[in-house]
């Protein structure tokens, strides 16, 4: 008798009974034509499982590729809004905003951050009054507002002030969901920053605010294109004392656990295809959702193996997508979703 894994989440344990082997098992029966193939794999997730992430900048008339994310790119407002009714035509309904802003717009303090008139509040409000069946997520942090880089408020003798930073992601999240936002993603991984957004929310009002928390996100080496878009890298220092090391899996499971009770409607994870045992852990631990961002990185990194000619991309893109299936996703956030269409669909 042996045991194995059985479980497509990776979370059950069967006996088998091997003991008659070859030639009554024959297990290239369930592989001998692309037929059988079909109806006992795992399909393809649908359009409607993806979330797309966007750069959103001000001005006009502006739709710049980003150098090291081919197929990326940043918009203006009236760019994106074309671009967004392209995506929604390919089935995807959901998209995370990101502002990328000028250095005279950021501070210390991270006002710009949630000023009304900024340019995510006002893209917000755009794409929601032009699709009102789009799903508009935002990502809540600092690091893109602050002068300095970091995703918290700092004290004097630079150290993260992390009750401080909770005050501030306050407003953030409070501030998107008013300009019309479906929900926030809060990522500055700030402890008690879910409870707090919660309860903010909860106060004002907006009980129903769903909040995909970034609860295991780790201190990668994958972030540098994402870094390069939003000019959003530190100044000094590292985020290592608020990212997870990389090395240890069990505060990561500890991270996402107390953000799903502190009140988290879905976990994620980041990155995701270095971090398929955690993601399968996290799946074994909670009922919630479960969210992998496909960072920049990892997108990059499949963009230049295809163009040297060392892997075809749609082959790579899909056997990665249902390897994060198979870990235990439920949500994509995936640069792959503006390419569903020409990658995944069958």
């Amino acid at each position: 008798m042996q045991k194995i894994s059985g479980s497509t989440h990776c979370n059950n344990n069967r006996l088998v009974d091997n003991s008659s082997g070859f030639p009554n098992t024959r297990l290239r029966r369930l592989r001998q034509s692309s037929l059988i193939r079909e109806m006992t794999a795992i399909s393809i997730p649908s359009p409607k499982k993806f979330i797309y992430p966007v750069f959103v900048c001000e001005g006009t008339d502006i739709k710049k590729e980003i150098t090291s994310m081919p197929g990326q790119y940043i918009y203006s407002i009236d760019k994106l809004l074309v671009d967004i009714g392209k995506l929604m035509d390919q089935g995807i309904a959901s998209i995370m905003l990101f502002g990328t802003i000028d250095k005279n717009r950021k501070s210390i303090e991270a006002e710009y951050a949630f000023a009304e008139h900024s340019i995510v509040h006002t893209a917000i409000r755009k794409l929601k009054n032009n699709y009102q069946d789009l799903n508009v997520f935002t990502d809540v942090c600092l690091c893109g507002y602050t002068n300095h880089g970091h995703c918290g408020m700092l004290k004097d003798n630079g150290q993260i002030d992390n009750d401080l930073s909770l005050e501030v992601l306050k407003k953030i999240a409070i501030s998107h969901i008013e300009a019309g936002a479906d929900g926030v993603a809060p990522s500055a991984m700030m402890d008690g920053q879910v409870k707090a957004i919660r309860t903010a929310l909860d106060t004002k009002g907006f009980s129903d605010t769903i909040i995909i928390s970034y609860s295991t996100k780790f201190a990668s080496s994958m972030y540098g294109p994402f870094r390069d878009a939003a000019n959003s890298s530190p100044k000094n220092g590292d985020r290592k004392s608020y990212q997870l090391d990389y090395r240890d899996w069990k505060l990561p499971i500890r991270e996402s656990l107390e953000d799903e009770n502190e009140g988290a409607d879905i976990l994620m994870v980041k990155p995701s295809l270095m971090y398929l045992d955690i993601i399968c852990r996290l799946r074994e631990a909670t009922l919630l959702p479960i969210a992998a961002y496909n960072v920049s990185g990892e997108y990059s990194m499949f963009i230049a193996t295809a163009r040297n000619g060392w892997g075809d991309l749609k082959q790579m893109v899909r056997e990665s997508i249902i390897a994060q299936t198979r870990s235990g996703v439920d949500i994509f956030i995936s640069y792959w979703a503006n390419q569903y269409d020409k990658l995944l669909k069958d």
